[in-house]
């Protein structure tokens, strides 16, 4: 079911009346993708972080649900990371310009920024993609590799939920993968930021879901994965 935070903007009735909001449900080969998960968010002495919003700081224990959830169903996990190397940023490109902050995912950058949060780190099955834009998918091989592994449901958390997230999730829906984003366990700064956010993706994106209903369903797992591999 569409998550509270959803259901109580003000816009939801009429939105709903003209026929948005249409579910797409859960195929039958999901996946989790874990957005940007470091410790940037959750640093006090960050230019990214959350801590300023409850919910945004407490989206890693969502993440480590899910997680867990997703490992006990052998469900496949990806994880997305941004990644620069050039010196003076220009792989960072204009968006370097726009949010200078991004230096932090810079090779080299000494404040650590980067580092994965206690948790909530790849696994040896895992796949992790590196990319230098918000989504996910651009300039990268995840579409690919989700395809190579027959997944038909990507499942977004991670951060923040207005950039990286959201990129990821009309991706998702772009390359024909079912798209669903947990409420939970995506953050941002502000309650007002997250729930235009998830309003928006569940109009027209992405279904929204709970943390419960995303646990249950990546417990489950899926027949035919893993098989053949060593």
């Amino acid at each position: 079911m569409t998550t509270p935070l959803v259901i109580s903007h003000p816009s939801y009735a009429s939105s709903l009346a003209s026929n948005l909001h249409t579910r797409l449900g859960w195929g039958s080969k999901p996946a989790l993708l874990l957005i940007d998960v470091c410790s940037a968010y959750w640093s006090p002495t960050s230019p990214l972080s959350f801590l300023a919003d409850p919910a945004g700081s407490n989206s890693p224990a969502s993440m480590r649900r899910l997680l867990a959830a997703a490992r006990a169903g052998s469900t496949p996990v990806l994880w997305a990371q941004v990644r620069y190397n050039h010196p003076k940023m220009l792989d960072g490109a204009i968006q370097a310009v726009k949010a200078p902050g991004i230096s932090i995912w810079q090779d080299g950058d000494t404040r650590g920024m980067d580092a994965w949060l206690e948790g909530l780190t790849p696994g040896p099955e895992d796949v992790v993609i590196l990319k230098k834009n918000p989504s996910a998918f651009f300039g990268t091989n995840l579409a690919g590799v989700l395809g190579g592994m027959e997944v038909d449901t990507v499942v977004v958390c991670g951060v923040s939920t207005s950039g990286c997230v959201r990129a990821t999730a009309v991706d998702a829906l772009g390359y024909g993968f079912r798209s669903i984003v947990v409420d939970e366990g995506s953050g941002d700064r502000s309650r007002e930021i997250q729930q235009a956010t998830l309003f928006d993706l569940e109009m027209l994106f992405a279904d929204v879901v709970d943390e419960g209903e995303a646990v249950e369903r990546l417990g489950r797992g899926w027949v035919g994965w893993g098989s053949g591999r060593e």
